[in-house]
């Protein structure tokens, strides 16, 4: 197994990993429902970004939404330019491990995804999530237009709340507009679906969100 840092510090462009020109080659279909997991996508459909821990487990909980289309794990939130698993897990690139999520809007609503989000994992814990320690494992919310910022702040402040009375500490999770999403390799994609003994790092808070 790659060495995973626990570094807690985000790097800046004076020690990240360059980058590189060339995309990571993935194979355009989603191994669960067979619907394409890179653009174009059906006319209608939105995009949705989330960080929240290990991507192994955290794309399932959004393919397993109904009204999502597709999904697909990767890297954002950072400075490298189209890196590789390895060099992610080194926290010089400074991304999170994402989860893109492409969904009609019709059958199940960005809050809806907020919800799924905020109680699959916790996120009160920083640059981790449960025993994986790092800056790829921080929480985050990546929004690509100004409704989707709002709700996601909105959010936010309602399930502190509900936190707080549960007697849990402040939320981490950054909310920032999306930057790019770099697709992560194959074996990477749908991973629980093609490992289903694979490892999955998550664990909500069991408080529940009310929306």
């Amino acid at each position: 197994m790659f060495f995973k840092s626990q570094n807690a510090t985000l790097p800046d462009e004076s020690n990240a990993i360059p980058g590189r020109d060339e995309e990571i080659v993935v194979t355009n279909r989603h191994f669960v429902n067979g619907n394409p997991i890179k653009a174009p996508f059906p006319e209608g459909l939105e995009t949705a970004m989330f960080g929240l821990g290990c991507f192994w487990g955290a794309e399932r909980i959004f393919w397993q939404q109904s009204g999502v289309y597709s999904t697909a794990v990767g890297y954002s939130g950072g400075i490298t330019e189209n890196p590789g698993y390895r060099e992610v897990c080194s926290g010089l690139t400074g991304h999170t491990e994402a989860v893109l999520v492409i969904f009609d809007p019709r059958n199940v609503t960005y809050n809806d995804l907020l919800l799924a989000f905020w109680e699959g994992h916790n996120p009160t814990q920083g640059m981790r999530q449960g025993n994986d320690m790092g800056t790829q494992y921080r929480s985050g919310i990546y929004t690509y237009d100004e409704k989707q910022y709002e709700l996601a702040i909105q959010s936010r402040h309602k399930y502190q709340e509900e936190l707080s009375q549960a007697g849990l500490g402040e939320i981490t999770t950054e909310i920032k507009p999306a930057t790019p999403f770099y697709y992560a390799e194959d074996d990477h994609q749908q991973y629980l679906a093609k490992n289903p003994n694979g490892y999955c790092g998550l664990g909500g808070t069991g408080v529940r969100c009310s929306g």
